[in-house]
């Protein structure tokens, strides 16, 4: 049995794990992986890859910085999300904001240590990048849709800092990364409007605060139907192998979406549709694969068609 010091510690180590969203940084740090594999880098051999050891130090370092950054987010949210995520807050409160912020600040050197190590502009790359989660977070985020743009953008920024280590600037990146950022802005959309309670509250000026839920559901549709531009280049100009199958899915799906989002006018309905978002966005990491499973053992021979 536990003692009641050790139980109170797991229960703050549980806690700091929810504050920095844990679950999620395996399927970040996954996802860099297989871009790098399949997307940003085809024509090299998928174990130069994985044992490339400055890739391994921009991984860490984007996973730890995105960690980071959910820490100050909850940091200046914790009243927010008291009134929106009660049960999920009452759990990150266990560890005091203090401590939240000595995590913070050590993860955020730790991250601009080890990127000095690679180089100069990883350093500068990395530190500009936890300077904007903190503008975000402290500032960007309560205005309408700049913060929605921005949360979206920052989110895209570590496959491209990836992308500038590779140095390939191939067409296919750019559809890949504008479909991402569409999923992401209209998931920041649709947090706005399941999250709406908590924002009025906290003086948040979000679209669906200052313009109303059915001018931001029109501009989540108008995104919804710009998604068909980057879906069309994936699957009918370039080759992206087997993920065509992703992307006819995620297409029938995002339609019913639509559908489903002018009917929805609850917490829980916005929740569900948030969450089927989440559904796409982490299916099309792990169908990344699906683009051509060749590349595991003869990348280099899939670059000319990459680059055609």
């Amino acid at each position: 049995m536990l003692s009641r010091k050790n139980k109170l510690l797991l229960l703050k180590i549980i806690s700091l794990f929810s504050v920095v969203r844990g679950y999620n940084i395996p399927i970040i740090v996954l996802a860099q992986y297989l871009a790098s594999i399949f997307i940003l880098a085809p024509e090299k051999r998928a174990l130069s890859i994985i044992f490339d050891f400055n890739l391994f130090i921009l991984v860490l370092a984007s996973s730890l910085t995105i960690a980071s950054g959910y820490i100050i987010n909850s940091f200046y949210d914790s009243k927010k999300d008291l009134i929106n995520r009660p049960n999920k807050t009452h759990l990150d409160r266990l560890v005091s904001q203090k401590t939240k912020l000595y995590v913070y600040f050590s993860l955020n050197f730790f991250v601009t240590l080890i990127a000095f190590f690679v180089s100069g502009r990883a350093f500068i790359f990395y530190s500009v990048y936890i300077f904007l989660i903190w503008f975000y977070s402290h500032k960007i985020k309560k205005y309408p849709l700049v913060g929605n743009l921005m949360a979206a953008f920052l989110a895209v920024l570590p496959f491209f800092g990836i992308l500038l280590y590779y140095k390939n600037f191939y067409e296919v990146i750019f559809f890949h990364a504008v479909f991402l950022f569409l999923l992401l802005l209209i998931r920041e959309m649709v947090k706005d409007l399941e999250n709406i309670r908590g924002d009025l509250a906290n003086d948040y000026q979000t679209i669906p605060i200052v313009r109303g839920e059915v001018i931001s559901k029109r501009i989540i549709t108008l995104l919804l139907v710009l998604t068909v531009v980057p879906v069309y280049y994936l699957v009918n100009i370039f080759d992206v192998g087997y993920m065509d199958i992703y992307f006819y899915v995620c297409f029938i799906i995002l339609i019913f979406f639509g559908i489903r989002l002018w009917k929805s006018n609850t917490k829980e309905q916005f929740l569900k549709l948030h969450n089927t978002l989440k559904f796409l966005i982490v299916a099309g990491v792990f169908c990344i694969v699906l683009i051509n499973p060749a590349v595991l053992w003869h990348g280099e021979k899939l670059l000319l068609k990459f680059q055609s």
